[in-house]
């Protein structure tokens, strides 16, 4: 595979000096180590989860019950990868969603999978103590921690990396990038083999 910054990068993604706690939508990515096919099977544009599909399908939506700050949005978890909308809320509000555009984000020109994406950096997420609570990257770090310790029980693999070291994040400035984001998602099954993603 040749040299990918976005991928063997091994400093942290995120958007130098963004609140990654603000209020608003977001778009995350979170791939396999090395895009192992770990997680199911896609035939006929439909994704059929194996027992670690489950468990991530599990813990994601656990996220929104143990995080009162967090809602889900649309998902969907592909062979080596999982594409997610995440809206992070007031808590005296829970239960309306935010509105697009995420008022304080700032413009960039990077692009991923055909949406506008935003890549920075900041902390790294293998440093917890270093995470703000209530922030995307708090929630990353122990979504990918709870799913990796699961998985390695089965597979009696203690210590195995699940998934990449990082993620990336997109913040949904607007309805249409929104709309654009959820149909990506929803149809990408069905585009499995020309998704940028895609392994054989």
């Amino acid at each position: 595979m040749p040299y990918n910054p976005l991928i063997h990068n091994r400093n942290s993604i995120r958007l130098q000096g963004y609140d990654y706690s603000s209020e608003g939508a977001y778009f995350l990515t979170i791939c396999t180590y090395q895009h192992q096919h770990l997680f199911g099977k896609i035939e006929n544009g439909i994704m059929y989860l194996n027992q670690y599909g489950q468990i991530v399908r599990h813990e994601w939506e656990r996220s929104a019950i143990i995080r009162a700050e967090i809602q889900l949005g649309e998902y969907i978890i592909m062979p080596n990868h999982m594409h997610a909308i995440v809206f992070i809320v007031d808590v005296t509000r829970r239960g309306v969603r935010p509105n697009a555009p995420t008022t304080n984000a700032p413009t960039t020109n990077a692009n991923m999978m055909n949406v506008n994406t935003t890549y920075g950096k900041t902390t790294s997420e293998n440093n917890p103590p270093g995470l703000q609570s209530s922030s995307i990257g708090s929630l990353m770090a122990g979504f990918k921690s709870s799913v990796t310790k699961q998985i390695n029980l089965i597979r009696n693999s203690p210590g195995e990396p699940v998934w990449q070291r990082n993620y990336w994040d997109h913040i949904i400035r607007n309805d249409e990038s929104f709309d654009q984001i959820e149909d990506y998602i929803i149809n990408n099954p069905m585009n499995w083999q020309q998704d940028k993603l895609f392994t054989p």
